[in-house]
């Protein structure tokens, strides 16, 4: 493994993190907005009780890979951020009217304000930045970012584009639903695995969806998925299914389990089907890195990071998780 691919390994993992962690957060308030039934309001106070703590700290691996991205492949960045300046501003707008309005709506009550007014907020915003940065990741994979010519203004807004958005809004509804089920019990938990399997479908209903655009409008894409991340995808579906199995015989922590698997190798997946590239079809990972001593230097303080990062992610859930004692 050269430099290069360990930086766009560490890419990869911060991916992946951000993927099932900051995706569950979204799909949270997803669910906020569509609460509905006699439970309602204990369906958005076990929302609120399960991000609560914990919630805004998953954006740590956002930056991370934003961070990993301008550093190590300072080129595509740039062709990057400047091609994607609109969902990208979007989804940072959304990210922070969701914190503004979770936060805003948790003192509601005790102020007199509108605690409508911020649900309606934070669940707006909740569904929409996934999807704008669905659609952004797609503008990647399809190789309308090229440096030999003008950038099309609409390269986020193409059939697959937008349906890869979608799909990203109903994979962390998914996620969220099956989180839920965990962290709730009686009556509540039996809502949310109705949403899960629900949401679970959609999954299915749009892979099946994305998959024919995807050969049609990303072919090398396509015959990744089919290469070298074909493996994945297959772990991704017998996780799935055994989501399912344990959903269908309420085994809630296996099927946590088994999303988190199902999520992680979908990520993996279309990571190996994208290499060699970083933005097809002009920057591959090895031409368009940083120089050496950047990517060594970047390399080399990793891990001193991590070590920092990770234990104080362990503790914060460990301190806001745990059982209250008595």
């Amino acid at each position: 493994m050269t430099l290069a691919d360990g930086c766009a390994a560490a890419m990869l993992v911060g991916l992946l993190a951000y993927a099932v962690l900051g995706g569950a957060d979204f799909g949270g308030g997803v669910w906020d907005l569509f609460s509905s039934g006699p439970r309602k309001e204990q369906q958005r106070e076990a929302i609120a009780r399960a991000m609560g703590p914990v919630w805004e700290a998953n954006h740590v691996w956002l930056i991370f890979v934003i961070v990993v991205f301008f550093s190590a492949f300072p080129e595509p960045w740039a062709v990057f951020s400047t091609a994607m300046f609109t969902p990208l501003r979007l989804a940072l707008i959304g990210i922070a009217l969701r914190g503004v309005a979770f936060v805003f709506r948790a003192y509601a009550p005790h102020h007199g304000g509108t605690e409508a007014r911020f649900s309606a907020v934070f669940g707006a915003a909740s569904l929409c930045t996934p999807f704008v940065l669905g659609t952004a990741v797609s503008a990647v994979c399809a190789g309308t970012l090229r440096s030999d010519g003008p950038v099309p203004t609409a390269s986020w807004l193409s059939p697959m584009s937008l349906a890869m958005g979608a799909a990203a809004v109903s994979l962390c509804a998914y996620l969220a639903a099956v989180f839920l089920c965990v962290e709730t019990d009686g009556e509540l938990r039996e809502d949310f695995r109705r949403r899960a399997l629900v949401s679970g479908g959609v999954v299915v209903a749009g892979a099946t969806l994305t998959l024919p655009l995807l050969r049609h409008e990303a072919p090398h894409l396509w015959a990744g998925l089919l290469g070298r991340g074909a493996p994945a995808l297959v772990v991704g579906g017998l996780t799935a299914l055994l989501a399912l199995y344990g959903l269908l015989t309420r085994r809630f922590g296996l099927t946590r389990l088994a999303t988190i698997a199902q999520v992680s190798a979908i990520v993996v997946g279309f990571g190996l089907a994208q290499y060699p590239y970083i933005l097809y079809p002009a920057w591959t990972v090895q031409a368009s890195a940083a120089p050496a001593p950047t990517l060594k230097f970047f390399l080399l303080s990793l891990p001193f990071g991590v070590a920092l990062l990770v234990p104080s992610l362990v503790f914060l859930f460990r301190v806001f998780k745990a059982p209250a004692r008595q």
